[in-house]
């Protein structure tokens, strides 16, 4: 094992910056956690805290003192059609600073977290792989639109001479989500029964510690610029409502809006959020997000990386487990067997 490898991650208090640490630690890595405010997720493990935002590059030329290696993970996930400002703060020159910082720092390698989201997701019949074009500016929604714009930040600074690859995972779920995050608040609306009806439409589903695996493996192994699509199984809300029945007992929503009708409530659903101070599930790009292609090809990172991702009730059934044993259900939830 490198022990003296020093590795920083952004974002390291998110759901794939908890997975990441964990599987970074248990390599022998010394690592350093860029923290922007919250520390929950890893302040039980043997890691260096730094504070830093992206938006400062300064503060990110300080975390990347002597690193080896950093892991690009910190960002804005946005399910609104009006958030560009941010999306562009955080997304685009937050990783214009990072990939800055690394030249700066003669960081020998960037691994980039992009998503599913920066590429077109049309023509949906055709199978999407990593050559799919990336979505233009402003012409999709604002979070999309700067996942790409991000994604061609770090390809300047690869011709500048950084050492990069980049990784899109899809729908990310799975254990050690201390936020929760939107999908695994999603997750235990179903367990609590807080979800009254289900909409058409799915996503990609893939399990968290696959995408650390294949990211590190692609750290470890891959060629500069290389990208890869690391993806799951694609199921509906329905499909995986029916999942969280047969895990947790809790029945699943048996009303399920059309598409076409989900998008005439969306800006309802939102505006009642807005009063209750919740995030709401539903809203215009969420709805867009469950339209998009389920045809998603993960055959370069299985040919290069031998990545395999799990299967989803696996994933599903450990994500509740975890939920329940750190005190995220109200009340327990009795987990039926594998």
């Amino acid at each position: 094992m490198k022990m003296t490898m020093k590795t920083v991650v952004t974002g390291a208090n998110g759901h794939v910056g908890a997975n990441l640490i964990r599987a970074l630690l248990a390599r022998g890595r010394a690592v350093r956690a860029l923290l922007h405010v919250n520390r929950r997720a890893v302040e039980s493990l043997n890691v260096d805290m730094i504070i830093g935002d992206v938006c400062d590059l300064p503060s990110l030329c300080e975390a990347f003192k002597d690193a080896e290696v950093v892991y690009h993970l910190a960002g804005h996930i946005s399910i609104s059609t009006d958030e560009w400002s941010l999306c562009q703060s955080i997304n685009v020159i937050g990783t214009r600073n990072v990939v800055e910082a690394c030249l700066r720092c003669g960081v020998r390698r960037l691994v980039h977290f992009s998503s599913i989201h920066a590429f077109e997701q049309e023509p949906l019949d055709i199978l999407l792989d990593e050559s799919r074009s990336l979505v233009e500016l402003r012409h999709g929604l604002p979070y999309d639109c700067s996942k790409a714009a991000g994604e061609k930040e770090v390809r300047n600074g690869i011709e500048r001479g950084l050492d990069a690859v980049i990784i899109n995972p899809t729908a990310i779920i799975g254990p050690y989500d201390y936020g929760p995050s939107y999908l695994g608040e999603a997750l235990l609306n179903f367990a609590r029964g807080k979800m009254p009806a289900l909409v058409a439409g799915g996503f990609d589903w893939v399990d968290v510690r696959d995408v650390v695996e294949g990211a590190v493996r692609a750290e470890e192994q891959a060629p500069t610029g290389a990208k890869y699509l690391l993806s799951g199984h694609w199921a509906s809300v329905s499909d995986l409502a029916a999942i969280v029945e047969e895990i947790t007992g809790t029945p699943a929503p048996r009303m399920v809006f059309p598409l076409w009708l989900a998008r005439i409530g969306a800006p309802f659903t939102a505006a009642f959020a807005q009063l209750t101070g919740k995030q709401p599930l539903y809203t215009s790009a969420s709805i867009r997000a469950l339209c998009s292609n389920r045809n998603i090809s993960h055959e370069r990172a299985t040919r290069d990386l031998g990545y395999h991702p799990r299967p989803l009730r696996e994933t599903v059934v450990d994500t509740f487990r975890w939920f329940e044993e750190n005190g995220y259900l109200s009340r327990p939830v009795r987990l039926q067997s594998a």
